[in-house]
């Protein structure tokens, strides 16, 4: 299921009443780069479009409530997730897709749970939404955002091993928590980089470079 445009009008309307102006300028600078990563891959960009939209929509909800909702569900709660119930929001952003815009495609669900953490053997399509959310043109332009976005067009998977690396050293340098799964995304992607015949001479540069 894609979002048709009374439908994507709906889901702005809601966010403007729940996120901040600047939230909703990185929104639908995912939801635009999502797109043009999976029409570049040759993937659904409608699919990707629609996980893009609705990637925040339980940003700004209170730690109280994402845990509520996380535990209603099932989810699996860890150490990490309890100290830091904010990484709970991509989850929570799927179930607000599901039950508040009538989103069932699994592959649109599980791309927008998985846009913070990523999850190893996640979806091209979920690796799409993952990368946008760090690449989207108002996170800046920065050298290593450049870099970011040069990878994102020769290697999806490298893209998402370095989108990682890049949280990674931001966690590392103010102290945060680190969830296992970040790591756990990390490796695979780097893993896979390394196997996908995607990989051109640009990304083997690149990997060269960052591992050595």
């Amino acid at each position: 299921m894609t979002l048709a445009p009374p439908q994507r009008e709906n889901v702005l309307a809601w966010l403007s009443e729940r996120v901040p102006a600047a939230r909703i300028k990185h929104i639908l600078g995912v939801e635009q780069t999502a797109g043009d990563l999976a029409r570049h891959y040759g993937l659904d960009e409608a699919k990707a479009r629609s996980a893009g939209l609705l990637h925040d929509l339980a940003k700004y909800f209170k730690p109280p409530l994402l845990l509520q909702m996380a535990r209603a569900e099932g989810l699996e709660l860890d150490s990490v997730l309890e100290a830091n119930p904010h990484l709970l929001h991509a989850d929570a952003s799927a179930i607000v897709a599901r039950d508040e815009f009538g989103v069932v495609d699994r592959e649109i669900l599980d791309a927008i749970a998985n846009h913070t953490l990523g999850r190893p053997n996640m979806s091209q399509l979920s690796c799409t939404v993952f990368v946008a959310d760090s690449i989207e043109p108002s996170r800046g332009n920065t050298a290593q955002l450049e870099a970011l976005r040069e990878a994102s067009l020769q290697n999806l998977y490298a893209a998402v091993w370095q989108s990682s690396d890049y949280s990674l050293k931001y966690l590392l340098e103010t102290r945060c928590y680190i969830h296992p799964r970040t790591v756990l995304t990390r490796n695979w992607a780097l893993q896979m980089a390394r196997e996908s015949p995607e990989t051109g001479n640009s990304t083997e540069k690149s990997i060269e470079q960052i591992t050595s």
